[in-house]
């Protein structure tokens, strides 16, 4: 029945995608609200087609340790779902991302429209000035700037290196950083094609105030983000996902 429901979800969410994706080409040179708009539309029919098909529905945690004003979101990216559901809980997000991203057809259009930040890691110091530049401009609208420290999906059970980028930008913005763990990777596979059934949690964690070292700042959202994913990832396994998801992939 997983592999039934799996599938479905795949038609569906790829079918949907590809009608929005025509749908609001002509946003593309219209004002970017609107862009911002499909986002959450797309995003929100992807969530719904996850409880609908293969029966995951997800729980948010810590939505009021998100302090008012400029913002650092810093999450653990375990699968596709992460990103999703950015667009669901928070108000037009600046997404921090690859620049490779922005080749991707229609996505790359999209990410562009709503000034994504797009990081070319292979131009180190101007690609750290860019990013900081998009960041300050992205704040200057109220949007939330999300980053995912690691820079890829990892694995449930495993810890990637933590980029420098992120302490960049909560150094030189002075801005608060809030922390975020989930266990999305249980359910959502990233990569392979069996969805599990099941509660996503996300949660959202106490801000880390700004005027941190850039050491203490790497050393303290580490053991934040990766103590409560362990958490929340033995507490989806207790409720019974599959213990096999720890290694998928």
């Amino acid at each position: 029945m997983t592999l039934i429901r799996s599938a479905l979800f795949q038609i569906w969410f790829w079918a949907m995608s590809a009608v929005l994706n025509i749908l609001f080409l002509p946003a593309l040179a219209l004002p970017k609200a609107i862009t911002f708009w499909g986002a959450e539309r797309w995003a929100a029919l992807t969530l719904w087609g996850l409880r609908a098909f293969a029966d995951i529905r997800y729980e948010v945690r810590g939505l009021e340790n998100i302090p008012k004003g400029p913002v650092l979101i810093a999450s653990k990216h375990q699968c596709m779902w992460d990103t999703v559901v950015m667009h669901a809980l928070l108000k037009n997000p600046a997404l921090i991302l690859k620049q490779e991203l922005l080749s991707i057809p229609f996505y790359g259009w999209y990410a562009r429209k709503m000034a994504m930040i797009a990081i070319d890691r292979s131009a180190q110091m101007k690609a750290l000035r860019a990013m900081i530049a998009e960041a300050k401009a992205a704040l200057a609208e109220g949007r939330p700037i999300v980053i995912f420290p690691e820079g890829t999906r990892v694995p449930v059970g495993e810890t990637g290196e933590y980029k420098p980028g992120v302490a960049a930008v909560y150094t030189m913005l002075g801005i608060p950083c809030v922390p975020v763990a989930l266990n999305s990777g249980l359910y959502w596979p990233r990569r392979g094609y069996r969805w599990n059934p099941g509660t996503i949690v996300i949660e959202f964690l106490k801000p880390i105030d700004p005027g941190l070292k850039r050491e203490a700042f790497m050393t303290a959202l580490e053991s934040h983000i990766e103590t409560a994913t362990a958490r929340l990832v033995a507490e989806g396994q207790k409720v019974g996902a599959p213990a096999l998801a720890v290694r998928e992939g």
